[in-house]
Order: C-alpha cells, then sequence, then structure tokens
C-alpha cells in the first residue's frame, strides 16, 4: 500500500488513536489513500505499527467524518465523492460561507478585521512560494468564523469538514486554481475592509462557486463524476 511510511506512528501512549486518526486523513486528503482503496486492518497496524485496536477505533473515527465507508463483502474502503454528492456541498459550503462573512462585516471587532488581513497575508505569501494553501486557508477561515460570533454555524460547518477537505484538495490540484483562490480571498478581504455586508456575502460564495467548478472538473478528469 502506498505512503507507508509517512503513516508511521510515533509511541505516544496518550496521543496514538489520535495520531493514527490524523496520518490516515492526512493520507486520504493527500490521495495517498485512493477512493475505492481498501483498508486492510492488518497492513495498517504494520504500517502505523500500533495495535489493531487503534486502528479500528480510527477507521471509526474517519467513518463518522464519511471519510471511508463499510462496503458489504468488501469491507472498509476510503470513500468516493461523486459529482452530485460534490454540488450538494459546495451548496452547503456557499450558503454557509455567505452567512460567515455577513456575520463577520457585522460583529467582528478591529482586532478581529485587523487578524482578517494578517490570515490573508499568510495565504498570498504561501502561494508565492509555490507551497499548499489549504493550511493557510484554514486559519483565514477560523478567523472569518470566529468573528462573525455565531458558534452554531461554527459547529455545523466543523461537520462538514472533513468531507469538503477532499474536495478542496482536488479543486486545488486544478491547473490556475492556486491563482483563483487567492485572489477570491483577496475580494473577501476588500468587502470586508469597506465593511461591506453584501459584497462580502457575495465574494464568499463566489470563492466556493468557483472551487466547486475546480473541484468538479477534477473529479472528471480522473473518472470519478
Amino acid at each position: 500500500m502506498a505512503g507507508a511510511n509517512v503513516l508511521r506512528v510515533e509511541r505516544a501512549p496518550a496521543l496514538i488513536r489520535s495520531q493514527v486518526t490524523d496520518n490516515l486523513r492526512q493520507a486520504i486528503l493527500d490521495r495517498r489513500l485512493v477512493p475505492g482503496q481498501r483498508l486492510i486492518e492488518r497492513e495498517l497496524v504494520e504500517m502505523t505499527g500500533v495495535s489493531r485496536t487503534s486502528v479500528r477505533e480510527a477507521l471509526r473515527e474517519l467513518t463518522a467524518e464519511g471519510l471511508v465507508t463499510a462496503i458489504p463483502n468488501k469491507g472498509t474502503v476510503v470513500a468516493s465523492v461523486s459529482a452530485e454528492e460534490a454540488r450538494q456541498l459546495y451548496q452547503v459550503r456557499s450558503a454557509l460561507e455567505a452567512l460567515a462573512g455577513r456575520l463577520f462585516v457585522e460583529n467582528a471587532s478591529d482586532a478581529d478585521r485587523r487578524a482578517l488581513n494578517r490570515a490573508f497575508e499568510k495565504v498570498d505569501r504561501t502561494a508565492a512560494k509555490g507551497q499548499p494553501i489549504l493550511a493557510a486557508k484554514d486559519a483565514f477561515y477560523d478567523v472569518l468564523f470566529q468573528g462573525g460570533g455565531n458558534d452554531a454555524l461554527k459547529s455545523v460547518v466543523s461537520s462538514l469538514h472533513a468531507r469538503v477537505s477532499v474536495l478542496r484538495s482536488l479543486s486545488m490540484s486544478v491547473p490556475g486554481r492556486l491563482a483563483h483562490s487567492v485572489e477570491e480571498l483577496q475580494a473577501i478581504v476588500r468587502a470586508v475592509n469597506a465593511s461591506d455586508a453584501d459584497a462580502t456575502a457575495a465574494a464568499c460564495a463566489r470563492h466556493v462557486e468557483q472551487a466547486c467548478e475546480a473541484g468538479l472538473q477534477a473529479l472528471a478528469e480522473q473518472g470519478e463524476g
């Protein structure tokens, strides 16, 4: 199975399950474990160096996140995302992130606004170096949702995060998507700095819609649509 070395878990008893889960999750997001691939407990135990119980617990957590699924007569496999499921997830993301942008303009403090600008600057610097920007974008959205002051919205978004992360990774693989993504985030920041709630909501929605197009393109190119 590909990616064996990066799945190896450091021996820290209190954190073993978390490490196994994080390593497997990242392997799925990085497409080192591909949709439809069987996840055989014995092989995962050998690669991670942990107990079968820890592997099973990690697989249960990833099942709850929708990243893996149990198929009768086949076992546990990496979940596939259909084009229709992707569209539905992006529709939900678009609505939630538009609301988050509006709430940020209405509720964010001056410190929150400065933090959002700093978070965007980090995204921009990371992209300029040609490095993956998803982690920096996560930090940007953390500020956006925090500044909006709606804990229920943050909770709903968190429940979607894992499934959306697979699609985000796919969308960023499309040529030109990196630059466009940065430009779209910049439009969000401009609207926030202008204290324009409508424009901010529209910019947030547009960013997700463009990511949807890229994600669907990537799915089609990989024959998963």
